[in-house]
């Protein structure tokens, strides 16, 4: 971990010692610190603008208009090259789509790399997913959040204090920290010092407002569970060592009918080395 990371966490690794628990403990739980992308919707501030919520829909000529409602967009070339620990594009735009609800046979939604030059034409973003009861679509998708994104950049430390083991029957505390639930808890109480609080996030670690498992696990396990009814293309590993957290949404305070609702879009490894971005898979945790 650099200096910078661990200054930030200093108010974190303080209120730990200060509960009595032992230094290295404390010291093991930080090495799995990840930097992560912290967007704040903003009309004005110091930050630097990366993104929005909304506007206009701009996709490569050629490539299909999701299947869900356009969410936001990331400028990737306004982002520091070590603001995560994701082999991200150096440039272009990530545009992420979902709807902020649970589906137990398809992914929440996508995700969609659009290369820096690449020729784009403007969609109707309600073009391809107000089926079934329109009006509350329209409904829900009016809610959501609308204007620039600007992003402060923070490390990230685990909201979650167990694991599966292998085999999928058992759970463990995250290995190699028996102290983890005291840990999470000591992040819980001390983040809002480290972290600004937004609602989207790019890299790091998942957080939902019920967590004792990794959210990626459950996204992965959903997203095995989908290939095998049919309902996403694979292939998918069974092995959350082998996903990472691309993005996460926490929609609920925005999005009408929702609420309490957290997207997570995230994606295998090896997909997003070769940027293919179409790969991600998203999931929803709703704790109304």
């Amino acid at each position: 971990m650099h200096t910078e990371m661990r200054n930030r966490l200093r108010p974190f690794r303080d209120e730990a010692l200060a509960q009595g628990i032992p230094a290295e403990d404390v010291e093991r739980w930080l090495t799995l610190a990840r930097p992560c992308v912290n967007l704040t919707p903003a009309k004005e501030g110091p930050e630097p603008v990366v993104g929005r919520f909304g506007g206009p829909l701009l996709l490569p000529v050629g490539v299909p208009t999701p299947k869900y409602p356009f969410v936001a967009s990331i400028d990737l070339a306004a982002l520091p090259a070590d603001a995560t620990d994701l082999p991200l594009p150096p440039d272009g735009h990530l545009l992420f789509f979902s709807w902020p609800e649970p589906d137990h046979r398809h992914s929440a939604g996508q995700v969609v790399y659009v290369p820096a030059g690449a020729t784009v034409d403007e969609r109707d973003k309600q073009e391809s997913w107000n089926s079934g009861d329109v009006d509350d679509h329209r409904r829900m998708f009016a809610s959501y959040p609308q204007g620039p994104l600007r992003a402060s950049f923070h490390p990230s430390l685990p909201y979650h204090t167990h694991v599966t083991l292998p085999g999928g029957q058992d759970i463990a505390h995250v290995p190699g920290h028996s102290r983890a639930e005291e840990l999470v808890e000591v992040w819980d109480k001390t983040w809002n010092d480290i972290v600004p609080e937004g609602t989207l996030q790019i890299g790091g670690y998942s957080n939902e407002e019920v967590v004792h498992l990794n959210p990626v696990e459950d996204a992965v396990w959903a997203a095995v569970r989908a290939v095998e009814s049919g309902g996403w293309d694979g292939p998918a590993s069974a092995d959350p060592a082998d996903w990472v957290l691309l993005a996460d949404w926490f929609a609920g305070e925005d999005v009408v009918g929702w609420e309490g609702s957290t997207v997570h879009w995230v994606i295998q490894r090896e997909d997003l080395t070769a940027r293919r971005l179409d790969r991600a898979f998203a999931n929803v945790s709703w704790n109304p």
